[in-house]
């Protein structure tokens, strides 16, 4: 099924003026955007995870249906905020999951290239949404292009749009974060 990119944009205007019913109009044209962006965020995870990429979409949705003013820009900050959203969701899985093994590990993320750091061996999605807060707090734009570029996928254009700035400064900051995170996560 082709999405038209229109209606979405229509959608997401009417439900940033107060149109509650955009929210359940718009979730059909979406729908397999956020499933695929869900396998992706699942395939990171530990073997044998809890959540199906319909279950995460569902919580999703459980996260957006309540909320009544929201203010979206474009398509793609509504998929970075969705991205966003998902990446909170597994990190409070993750800490259910480890509060139910009573102090038990959670296995460590593959090492991805994207992100360059090449992560010690007992590091887990909890430790790097520590680090992004840290980070965040020191540099919220450069937490924020790692959200992007980590989480979402987003190339540097795509995010460089995303955050209205250019290209050469997403790079630029790209590498001081991944330098920092890999400092902080070496740390920990």
């Amino acid at each position: 099924m082709s999405v038209d990119k229109g209606e979405v944009t229509q959608l997401l205007d009417a439900w940033s003026a107060g149109d509650a019913r955009a929210l359940d109009d718009l979730v059909p044209l979406v729908i397999e955007d956020l499933r695929n962006m869900a396998r992706w965020y699942l395939s990171r995870e530990r073997a044998g995870h809890t959540l199906s990429p319909t279950a995460l979409v569902n919580e999703l949705y459980l996260r957006l249906a309540p909320r009544r003013t929201v203010r979206w820009e474009s398509r793609t900050q509504f998929f970075a905020t969705m991205a966003e959203i998902m990446r909170h969701i597994l990190v409070d899985h993750a800490r259910c999951y480890k509060a139910a093994k009573k102090g038990g590990g959670i296995p460590p993320l593959p090492y991805d290239d994207r992100i360059g750091l090449k992560p010690p061996q007992d590091l887990d999605l909890l430790a790097l949404d520590d680090a992004l807060k840290a980070l965040a707090e020191i540099d919220p734009r450069q937490s924020r292009i790692v959200e992007l570029r980590f989480f979402c996928g987003l190339t540097i254009e795509q995010t460089a749009k995303a955050l209205d700035v250019s290209p050469i400064t997403v790079k630029r900051e790209w590498r001081t974060a991944r330098l920092w995170l890999l400092k902080e996560l070496a740390r920990e």
